[in-house]
């Protein structure tokens, strides 16, 4: 019976004597866990990517509106548009009737043209706000300042900005004192807000925001508002109950009728991302496990052509006292060897993948240490699947056929 280590090193012989064929079997597999490797970092790193970027209310914040914030039934929304519209009075109703709510503001959207000197943009976010949301919203103004009470109760031509309109209409400039056209109305910029980035390919920072009360002078009655509570510390769910109750109240929905609003918080997005990477988690592993299992018939295949080609190799080792078993541990450990050489080249391959991704893009992508131990065990386990038949074929020659071949 061979020793362990003369097993290892008729293995590494082996595999540096047909180095091409050693690199071609190993390549279907690298590609696999390569390919395993970097969905699950993607998957990892848009969860956490979510959770920075799209469920960016605070843990004590949640708000109201008319249509849902998180949900992939669109007749849910057909349906939603029909209901009443939530307004300022509703929102007064809130700040009177909610002791548990510390904070609450209002902000409604919609879109129009940009316009500063002989540049021009389209589609931009219009947002109203009330002042309370500065102590509401999580950004920040970066330069400048927020506007005041006074402002918005006086309807002040003011706005603030979002980056995108700082690179696309003042390049090079300060904003901070000149004059905006949105739509048919000017505004005097006297903030800019921090940047975010895109979020799924949507720019998070194309939008102008104007006091509540501009913002409605200029849509009129076409708005709804959504309401944006912060509540006192431990009491979040006591200040969604009350101001369900407000609402309620207000829209007559008495016994068992269902709300006609929608009360959303960072745990309902982050919910609806869940279910969404979910399946497009098992849709990847499917696929990355096809790639993992064409690289194991590979190896087989690769192995079967080895025993053909190494069939007097066999009948020598059989000769000098080499038992079955002894062949068999050599073919299965080359498959093994191989296999797990694979993986660690996929790892490496994924670890890159991650790397790149992290330096030149916002997305925080990583591999975690048991993806990578993961990758390693799979290898080793499709090494150890795929090389048990070529290695019993290999045992199973008679000897004496063996050392009669070409």
């Amino acid at each position: 019976m061979l020793a362990v280590r003369d097993n290892l090193a008729l293995c590494l012989s082996a595999l540096r004597a047909h180095k091409l064929r050693a690199s071609l079997t190993m390549l279907g597999l690298t590609m696999g866990v390569a390919t395993l490797i970097t969905v699950m970092t993607i998957v990892q790193g848009a969860n956490l990517y979510v959770e920075q970027k799209i469920a960016n209310l605070g843990t004590n914040v949640f708000q109201i509106a008319r249509t849902p914030f998180a949900v992939t039934d669109f007749n849910i929304i057909i349906k939603a548009l029909k209901f009443k519209k939530i307004e300022m009075d509703d929102v007064r109703a809130v700040v009177e009737g909610c002791p548990a709510c510390e904070e609450v503001g209002a902000t409604a959207s919609s879109s129009v043209h940009a316009r500063y000197g002989n540049k021009e943009m389209a589609d931009v976010n219009f947002y109203g706000q009330t002042p309370s949301m500065a102590d509401i919203d999580t950004r920040i103004v970066e330069f400048g300042r927020y506007f005041t009470v006074a402002e918005a109760e006086h309807r002040a031509d003011v706005c603030l900005i979002g980056d995108t309109l700082v690179q696309q209409l003042f390049p090079g400039r300060d904003p901070i004192g000149k004059s905006i056209r949105a739509g048919n109305d000017e505004f005097m910029v006297i903030g800019v807000m921090e940047k975010i980035g895109s979020v799924l390919g949507q720019d998070q920072d194309n939008f102008i925001m104007v006091p509540l009360p501009v913002f409605l002078r200029i849509q009129g009655a076409h708005a709804s508002l959504t309401i944006n509570v912060k509540t006192n510390t431990g009491e979040f769910e006591k200040a969604q109950d009350q101001a369900d109750l407000i609402l309620r109240a207000r829209r007559h929905l008495s016994g068992k009728m269902e709300d006609d609003f929608f009360i959303g918080t960072k745990e309902s997005y982050m919910a609806l991302w869940r279910s969404i990477s979910t399946a497009f988690f098992a849709v990847f592993i499917m696929v990355s496990a096809i790639s993992v299992v064409i690289g194991g018939i590979v190896i087989m295949n690769v192995m079967l052509v080895s025993v053909s080609l190494r069939r007097r190799e066999i009948g020598v080792l059989r000769a000098v006292g080499a038992t079955k078993r002894d062949i068999l541990r050599q073919f299965m450990v080359e498959s093994v060897m191989q296999c797990i050489a694979g993986g660690i080249a996929g790892i490496s391959m994924g670890f890159l993948v991650a790397l790149a991704l992290r330096t030149y893009t916002p997305f925080p992508a990583s591999v975690q240490t048991w993806v990578a131990v993961l990758g390693v065990v799979l290898s080793s386990v499709v090494g150890l699947f795929f090389g048990i038949y070529p290695a019993v074929r290999a045992s199973r020659l008679d000897p004496v056929v063996a050392l009669r071949s070409d």
